[in-house]
């Protein structure tokens, strides 16, 4: 722990999230947000990065409750086909979206600090995530107007070819006339290069000196992302594999409502505050995507009756990437084509109503009055029954009623059934890497 100054190790994320009970809401200007409370202590503020308040600007949220519904089920299908890309080993094909959706799609992000002096950063949360990238100044193509400047801090150091970390880097490379170790990725019509670089990451009052990342310097096509990423996985480049000494491979969250405009959700790193009696399922890897948190799913019920989904639907097999993952990237549960059919079919006969489509769901009910029957998800250990709240989406003024969950996109096998955010949402849900657990307890979350 030499190099760190530990202070707590229970960090507390509070959450603002987006404002959807009225369309007005949505065309708001940035005056009429709420201000941002300052990081202080152990705590820092986390932003819903599509909200009508998101710290990437107004040109972030959706004019309309509507358009928001639409945009985010298209940003959930890129979500959905990156992160079978990343399952599956070999696969030959990689999303294609627009804009920053395709790499991140970063639900939510957070404030930290970079260098010496320290320069304030926008950083995505994301569990599905490893190697952490920052653009940085004078990178051609990246978005953002507030860059990293390396020149700028007398603690950034590039790190040298031949160096394990360089090793550990995706398609790690030592360009021409260069000491220092490079990397790229590409995806479908874009890539990006950068070099791999060490500076002093501060969160909170925690500081992780030599954090390293990825020095965005140079990005084309359209998927060059607004704002750095806090990779939350389990590869050797996580901020997790990186900070294990100091918070041991372990942090939870409870994500509050995606209405609520209160920040009042918490994000805890280490072992220190998580709870005692929670329940929990055996976490499962796949060596192939060492990242993703995989857990075996067993089945699915809605009210009392366990839907009827093949087995193979289900099936964790790391050979081929299939299984279950938690996802804090993704914003609407999607399933293979069987499983979300068993579900929705019996939502549709438990409440007997007509039933109509809105932006992108295919499940929905114009009486208000409309009875929701309860989902529980069922793992090994453990199950997780879904209130009304994390399972149905409403529009603009509540006279329609949506199931928040859809199928693969049309014409795309994929593999991974992927639990996401409003599930997870007014749960504590624990990752303790070291103990191979994931863990769920209802936690309500959501301030008045």
């Amino acid at each position: 722990m030499r190099g760190c100054k530990m202070g707590m190790r229970m960090l507390p994320v509070l959450l603002l999230l987006l404002a959807a009970g009225a369309a007005a809401s949505h065309s708001s200007s940035s005056s009429s947000c709420p201000a941002t409370p300052p990081d202080s202590g152990a705590t820092l503020q986390v932003s819903h990065a599509f909200g009508p308040c998101s710290p990437l600007g107004p040109e972030a949220a959706s004019p309309s409750w509507a358009g928001f519904l639409a945009d985010q089920a298209a940003r959930d299908a890129s979500r959905l086909l990156y992160l079978d890309s990343l399952a599956v080993r070999g696969r030959a094909y990689a999303p294609i979206a627009s804009g920053r959706q395709l790499l991140q799609t970063p639900t939510y992000v957070v404030r930290a600090r970079l260098g010496t002096p320290a320069q304030q950063l926008l950083l995505a949360v994301d569990t599905s995530n490893d190697a952490a990238w920052i653009p940085c100044a004078g990178c051609a193509g990246c978005p953002t107007s507030t860059p990293f400047n390396p020149a700028a801090s007398t603690s950034y150091r590039p790190v040298p070819c031949g160096s394990p970390l360089c090793a550990q880097a995706p398609n790690a490379a030592c360009p021409l006339n260069s000491k220092a170790c490079g990397f790229s990725l590409t995806y479908a019509d874009s890539s990006l290069v950068a070099a791999l670089s060490q500076d002093s990451l501060a969160v909170a009052n925690d500081v992780v000196k030599a954090y390293t990342f990825g020095c965005l310097q140079r990005a084309t096509g359209t998927a060059a992302p607004p704002q750095g990423l806090l990779g939350l996985g389990r590869g050797p480049l996580s901020f997790l594999s990186q900070t294990k000494d100091m918070y041991e491979a372990t942090f939870s969250y409870c994500l509050p409502s995606f209405k609520s405009l209160n920040f009042s959700g918490t994000l805890r790193l280490g072992r220190k505050g998580q709870p005692q009696r929670i329940k929990t399922t055996p976490l499962l890897a796949n060596p192939h995507r060492s990242s993703l948190y995989y857990v075996n799913m067993t089945g699915i019920r809605v009210g009392r009756k366990v839907v009827p989904i093949p087995a193979a639907a289900l099936a964790f097999d790391p050979a081929t990437g299939a299984g279950t993952v938690l996802d804090s990237g993704t914003m609407f549960t999607r399933l293979v084509a069987p499983a979300y059919a068993a579900v929705r079919d019996e939502v549709r006969r438990r409440v007997g109503a007509p039933v109509s489509s809105l932006g992108g769901f295919d499940t929905c009910f114009s009486d208000p009055a409309v009875k929701w029957p309860a989902v529980t998800l069922l793992f090994d250990g453990m199950q997780v029954t879904l209130p009304e709240e994390n399972v149905v989406i409403h529009s603009t003024y509540g006279t329609t009623s949506c199931l928040a969950m859809a199928a693969a996109p049309d014409g795309v096998n994929t593999v991974l059934n992927v639990i996401a955010s409003m599930q997870q949402q007014n749960h504590r849900v624990l990752f303790d890497v070291p103990n191979g657990r994931v863990g769920f307890a209802r936690e309500r979350c959501t301030a008045a």
